[in-house]
């Protein structure tokens, strides 16, 4: 496995920028147009399971549920940007995950943030 399978995030320039900050420096915002999320819950694998059980008795990284967990979160985010993109917004400021277990069966994964339409200064 190589590093694309364990990281996420933009192409260099998307049509939907997303970012953790409150504002973009070059940018002002034009208008907020508010909340917007991405939603996904993924089930375990029992095979993961089970291998992640063995290897927690010996320690060490759980290769396959990292991956699984970064294919949640890259999905949940294109799930959000969808969402903006539909609201007219070229932009997610303040983005966030959240991560919790989802009744004991998987593993919800929400990224949110607010859209909003900026323009460059």
């Amino acid at each position: 496995m190589g590093i694309e399978d364990f990281g996420g995030g933009q192409e260099p320039h998307p049509d939907v920028l997303v970012v953790t900050t409150n504002d973009v420096p070059g940018f002002r915002v034009e208008r907020v147009i508010g909340e917007v999320f991405g939603l996904t819950v993924r089930s375990r694998h029992l095979g993961s399971q089970i291998g992640a059980g063995l290897k927690s008795m010996i320690g060490g990284e759980l290769k396959g549920l990292s991956k699984t967990l970064v294919q949640t979160r890259n999905q949940a985010m294109e799930r959000l940007v969808e969402q903006a993109r539909s609201r007219g917004a070229n932009a997610v400021l303040m983005f966030r995950f959240d991560v919790s277990e989802a009744a004991d069966v998987g593993t919800e994964v929400c990224a949110y943030g607010t859209a909003a339409v900026i323009t460059r200064v």
